[in-house]
């Protein structure tokens, strides 16, 4: 074995030790029952106090609302992004539009600039609405920052998508909506479902728009409300904080796994 790949592949192994290494304290520390907790990080668990964490971290955040707040937010935005991309997508590719290069950064525009500068005008224009503080605002606000990378993505893929496909229907009379339907839709199917899955992860983990855009309990999303477990209840723990992390993080390991088969297809190059 040569030296460059001894050398490469110790670099993958650290590198995969770093990586795992805080995911092994956060189990490892969330199966630590809360009353034996020492103050410091533990390495090896020493008892099994995992399912009463997540108990206490689910009652007194009140984790079962807000579960289904994010679930709300992150299937309806994901959705209603995936389709509109989807459409750009096929509006700019296959049909013929003018100007097809000022409509791609002009969607895709809105992903040059950090979320963190929108905050301000998106507060004050929602406090001066009725948007504040509702899940309509939200979703609003979650499917208009996903646009753009689901375009990005659509629209990459959709150039791969070959050409005589369509020729072919618009000779024998198909209809655009019909195109769009029957041949474009499942020719990118997979692409689809690997944008809904980045989309929703997006979503489920977003806690900046979470905090600044809802105060009810009935309102926020779950990492706003995990947030308020570690504010508001730090008394129970680091333990039971991690414990509700790990908890929280499940819906999406789940949604990943189960859509693992698409979300890889859909990075291969269409031939």
């Amino acid at each position: 074995m040569s030296l460059g790949r001894v050398l490469r592949n110790g670099t993958v192994v650290v590198l995969a030790a770093l990586w795992l290494i805080p995911t092994w304290l956060l189990v490892v520390n969330a199966l630590v029952p809360a009353d034996e907790y020492t103050g410091g990080p533990h390495w090896l668990p020493s008892s099994f106090g995992l399912f009463d964490n997540m108990s206490q971290a689910w009652d007194k955040a009140q984790l079962g609302p807000a579960l289904g707040n994010s679930l709300l937010y992150a299937v309806v935005s994901a959705l209603a992004a995936v389709v509109l991309a989807s459409c750009a997508a096929f509006a700019t590719i296959v049909m013929p539009v003018k100007r097809q290069a000022l409509w791609f950064w002009l969607i895709y525009s809105g992903t040059l600039l950090p979320l963190q500068v929108f905050i301000r005008p998106l507060f004050l224009s929602y406090a001066r609405s009725s948007l504040y503080d509702t899940q309509i605002g939200l979703v609003l606000i979650y499917t208009a920052i996903a646009v753009p990378f689901a375009f990005f993505v659509m629209r990459n893929y959709a150039l791969t998508l070959p050409r005589e496909v369509v020729e072919a229907a618009r000779v024998d009379g198909a209809s655009w909506w019909r195109l769009f339907w029957q041949i474009h839709v499942p020719l990118s199917r997979s692409a689809m479902i690997a944008v809904f899955v980045f989309q929703f992860v997006a979503v489920w983990n977003d806690l900046m728009f979470g905090i600044t855009l809802t105060t009810s309990r009935n309102i926020r999303p779950i990492m706003a409300a995990l947030a308020d477990l570690q504010g508001n209840y730090s008394n129970v723990g680091p333990p039971v904080v991690l414990a509700g992390a790990l908890l929280v993080s499940l819906p999406t390991l789940v949604l990943f796994f189960s859509a693992q088969r698409f979300f890889i297809s859909s990075l291969k190059i269409h031939r």
